[in-house]
C-alpha cells in the first residue's frame, strides 16, 4: 500500500537546516515491526506515523519512532506534525491562520498551538505535558571520559551534571566553553558504561558561549542508544533543561523566554525557544516553540 509521507525540518524557518522529520499519515494499518522497520529505512532522528484518534475530538494519535525504538514523547516531531496537519486542515501550506492540534500521544494529551501566516515560516508551541524531575547522574570524572573532555573541562558557575526526566531521561552537561563543547565526542569504549541504555535516552551538553546575542545556551546531544549518534535539536531535552534553568539560575516569579542553539556543528542550525513560568518559586510551566518547513510530499510503498 500506498501512504502519504512528508518532511519537515523543525526548528529552523528555513529548508535544509533545523532537524528533519518524517512524517506519514494514513498509518492506521501498520504494525509495530513495520513503523519499527520504516523508521530504519528513512533513519532520521524521529519519524512520526499518523493515526485516528482514540477521542474523536482530538487532531489525531501520533506515534513517534528513532531508528532503535519507540518514545513516549518528543519535541521536534510533536511541533512538526502539529504544523503538518494544520497547514493540510488550512488547505494551503502558506495561507494565513491560528489553530489548536491536540495530539495523542503515549505520554498523554499535547495541544500546541499553530500560527500560520503568508511569507513566513509557521510557528508552533506546545505545553510539556509532564514536568521535568531529578534522578540520579554518573560522576563528573566518568562523564568526561565518556564524552572525550577533561573533569575540569565540565561544569561553569554553580552548573554541576545532573540528570532530568520528563518521559525521556537526559543527563545535562554544563560545559565550560564552546570551544571545548566543539570537541566533544561519544567515546564508544566508555559510553555504554557510564551511560547504560535502560537508564539514559541521551547526553545533553550545554555552554553559555553562544553564536548569537540572542541565544542563552548553546547545546549538543548525543543518544547512540537511540540510534542517533547526535541530534540537531531536541525539543524533549529542552523540556527536562527547563529545571536546571529554574534550579541553578534562581529565576523569580513570572515567565521567562531563553533561546537554545544546537544543531551548529552538523551544520543542520535550529533555534529552540524555551519559556519557563514559575509561580511560587516552583516551576509551574514548561513550553516549547519552535519553526518548521515542509520540504517533500509525496508517498511511501509499504
Amino acid at each position: 500500500m500506498a501512504l502519504p509521507l512528508h518532511t519537515l525540518d523543525v526548528f529552523t524557518d528555513r529548508r535544509f537546516a533545523g532537524n528533519p522529520l518524517a512524517v506519514i499519515r494514513e498509518a492506521d494499518g501498520l504494525s509495530t515491526a513495520q513503523m519499527q522497520a520504516i523508521s530504519r529505512e528513512l533513519n532520521l532522528s524521529e519519524t512520526v506515523f499518523v493515526l485516528k484518534p482514540q477521542n474523536p475530538a482530538h487532531s489525531a494519535r501520533i506515534r513517534i519512532f528513532t531508528p532503535n525504538r519507540e518514545l513516549p514523547f518528543a519535541g521536534h516531531p510533536t511541533l512538526g506534525a502539529a504544523i503538518l496537519l494544520a497547514q493540510l486542515r488550512n488547505g494551503s501550506p502558506d495561507g494565513d491562520g491560528d489553530a489548536l492540534t491536540v495530539l495523542e500521544e503515549e505520554i498523554g494529551i499535547v495541544r500546541v498551538g499553530v500560527r500560520m501566516r503568508a511569507g513566513e515560516a509557521p510557528y508552533a508551541e506546545f505545553d510539556a505535558p509532564k514536568l521535568p524531575e531529578p534522578a540520579p547522574a554518573p560522576a563528573r570524572d566518568r562523564i568526561a571520559d565518556a564524552v572525550g573532555l577533561l573533569p575540569r573541562e565540565i561544569g561553569f558557575e554553580n552548573h554541576t551534571p545532573q540528570c532530568l526526566a520528563a518521559g525521556n531521561a537526559f543527563v545535562f552537561v554544563p560545559v565550560a566553553n564552546r570551544e571545548a563543547l566543539d570537541r566533544a565526542r561519544i567515546e564508544r569504549a566508555e559510553w555504554a558504561r557510564v551511560f547504560p541504555d535502560e537508564t539514559y535516552g541521551g547526553v545533553y551538553l550545554y555552554t553559555r558561549e553562544c553564536m548569537h546575542t540572542a541565544s542563552a545556551f548553546h547545546a549538543r546531544m548525543f543518544a547512540p542508544a537511540l540510534g542517533v549518534d547526535e541530534d540537531p535539536a531536541t525539543g524533549s531535552a529542552a523540556v527536562c533543561f527547563a529545571r536546571a534553568v529554574h534550579d541553578l539560575d534562581g529565576l523569580p516569579d513570572g515567565t521567562h523566554r531563553r533561546q537554545i542553539e544546537q544543531g551548529y556543528l552538523m551544520g543542520r542550525p535550529s533555534l529552540i525557544t524555551l519559556t519557563l513560568v514559575v509561580a511560587g518559586g516552583r516551576l509551574e510551566t514548561v513550553r516549547i516553540g519552535g519553526a518548521a518547513v515542509r520540504v517533500i510530499d509525496g508517498q511511501i510503498s509499504v
